[in-house]
């Protein structure tokens, strides 16, 4: 029987690349690339553009890898570095805009179960068409699960901004999804 360990410890390729080692760099980016291009892609909708700031992300990833104290997950650290890359390439593009909105309440910011049968294509596409800054908030939240103090402190907006920005997200998916739904079983 084989042991596959759960918990991949990469110090010794940070070590190396944090040196200038090439290969151990090499090594680090063709593991990470593939998720890191997914967390970028989930910010900008062009796949070249989320490329390039993959890669800018990586640059800055190996440049500060002395930073990385072995706190927590390494992973996640990187992750990290991701996200901010793509906040700043839509803050660099202007395409960063928040409606302001009357403060609502924490109560009213509830999701709502639809069910469907829509394919992961399909759903990015619905996450793309929101508002830049709908989406952002919503990305933040619901798949990087940031606390609205988080996004209000990395946007440099207010928390209700926030919850504002993420309970309009939700429900323009709602409908969509529901639009989508009633198309699907000719209902519409």
């Amino acid at each position: 029987m084989k042991i596959i360990p759960l918990h991949k410890n990469y110090s010794k390729l940070i070590s190396k690349s944090s040196n200038g080692d090439r290969r151990a760099q090499q090594k680090l980016f063709e593991h990470f690339a593939p998720k890191m291009l997914g967390v970028c892609r989930q910010y900008v909708k062009s796949n070249d553009l989320a490329e390039e700031v993959m890669l800018n992300g990586f640059f800055k990833m190996f440049s500060n890898l002395n930073n990385f104290k072995n706190e927590g997950s390494f992973e996640g650290w990187v992750r990290r570095i991701m996200v901010n890359e793509s906040i700043t390439q839509l803050r660099k593009d202007k395409k960063l805009h928040f409606t302001s909105e009357a403060e609502i309440e924490n109560s009213a910011v509830h999701s709502t179960f639809i069910e469907t049968e829509l394919e992961t294509d399909e759903i990015q596409k619905m996450i793309d068409s929101l508002p830049v800054g709908y989406k952002t908030v919503f990305v933040l939240y619901a798949i990087e699960g940031y606390k609205h103090s988080e996004i209000a402190e990395q946007l440099q907006i207010s928390e209700n901004t926030s919850k504002s920005q993420l309970f309009k997200a939700r429900k323009m998916l709602q409908n969509m999804v529901k639009q989508q739904n009633n198309i699907s079983y000719g209902t519409l």
